[in-house]
């Protein structure tokens, strides 16, 4: 009799050890989950970061004659650049108008001129708005009063916001380096994904892999994209016309039109620049903020691209699912996820009418 140990085939394994085997590997799941839940949304803003800039990635690596590391190192110095420099800016400025604007209501030197007669005439929102700034114009301690119970919802919501800013900044930072070096071991991530693809989907895979890759592509070149280019114009408004706070604007404006309601929140910025420089200057900048709403209008269709469209209420709700659950980095990465997993669904259910309807 020989000493070989002899373990039972697969036919042979009793019903008692299939269930241990698979609750010990639930166990491993769920505790492999627990521990990696804290860095998923940087893992998950990661990928897509990698997935969205490696076309510009691979260019790049090209221009330098295939040195993929050195073209990596560049490519993630230049991504921290254009993440760095921005958010700079925008501390400092709002830094310096918060301060500017303190100074204006301890002084009581603050003063609103009352409404142009046009903005009456803006539907829907025209009358209460030409009531409220008429008030404010001519006593802005009973407008404030009148205000009080939007103030009370929107100001702890804003203070836990920037809170979190320095948070999403950093998460912002580490995901970046995950993507430059995602990017910079491209060829070996392509073969997991492509066996975990099979792995789920069988020999579509293939299939479902391609329309993951360019729903996240078009998606965040149609949503955040759109957004980061509308914000950078809508700045530019904020600094030319002088608009205390600019920085706080432009985060505000960001939110919004990754929201898909962008053009919603620079009516106050006009009716601030109203209150703080010429009618000219403001008249002017109200124009810009008219060109910079609808600005989304020209860029969606170019960035998003046609055969990856999504319904503005999948993003919408990617946006604010997003944000309750992971934070300010959720309204970017909800909308790109939801979005992913909307054009899977629809691509699975499309597939399964095809089988039936070939039987």
């Amino acid at each position: 009799m020989s000493g070989e140990q002899t373990y039972p085939t697969a036919e042979k394994i009793p019903a008692v050890d299939v269930l241990v085997r698979i609750c010990l590997i639930s166990l491993i799941a769920a505790t492999c989950f627990l521990i990696l839940r804290p860095f998923l949304p940087v893992i998950a803003w990661g990928i897509i970061i990698s997935i969205a800039t490696y076309p510009c990635y691979r260019a790049l690596s090209t221009a330098i004659r295939g040195k993929q590391q050195m073209a990596a190192v560049i490519f993630t110095l230049v991504l921290l650049a254009g993440l760095i420099v921005p958010f700079s800016f925008m501390a400092g400025t709002l830094v310096e108008g918060i301060h500017s604007l303190v100074v204006h209501l301890q002084d009581g030197t603050l003063t609103i001129p009352p409404p142009p007669a046009t903005v009456e005439t803006w539907p829907v929102v025209g009358a209460p708005l030409s009531n409220i700034w008429s008030l404010a114009s001519t006593n802005l301690g009973a407008a404030l009063s009148r205000l009080a119970p939007q103030l009370k919802i929107f100001i702890p919501w804003l203070l836990s916001a920037s809170a979190g800013l320095g948070s999403t900044v950093l998460q912002l930072l580490v995901s970046i380096l995950l993507a430059g070096f995602l990017v910079a071991t491209a060829p070996t991530n392509a073969r997991v994904v492509r066996l975990t693809f099979y792995r789920i989907f069988g020999e579509r895979g293939p299939e479902f892999e391609e329309l993951t890759e360019s729903t996240i592509r078009s998606v965040t070149n149609g949503i955040v994209g759109v957004a980061l280019i509308q914000t950078l114009f809508a700045s530019i408004g904020f600094l030319v016309v002088g608009l205390p706070a600019a920085g706080l604007w432009a985060m505000i404006f960001l939110v919004a039109a990754v929201l898909q309601v962008g053009i919603l929140a620079l009516i106050p910025a006009v009716i601030l620049a109203f209150t703080t420089t010429s009618t000219g200057n403001a008249t002017m900048f109200a124009i810009w903020c008219v060109v910079v709403g609808l600005m989304d209008n020209v860029l969606k269709p170019l960035l998003l691209g046609r055969g990856s469209k999504v319904p503005v209420a999948v993003i919408f709700l990617g946006v604010i699912g997003g944000f309750m659950a992971m934070g300010i980095i959720g309204l970017f990465l909800g909308a790109i996820i939801l979005s992913v997993g909307y054009k899977l669904l629809l691509a699975w259910l499309e597939g399964e009418e095809l089988s039936n309807a070939h039987r």
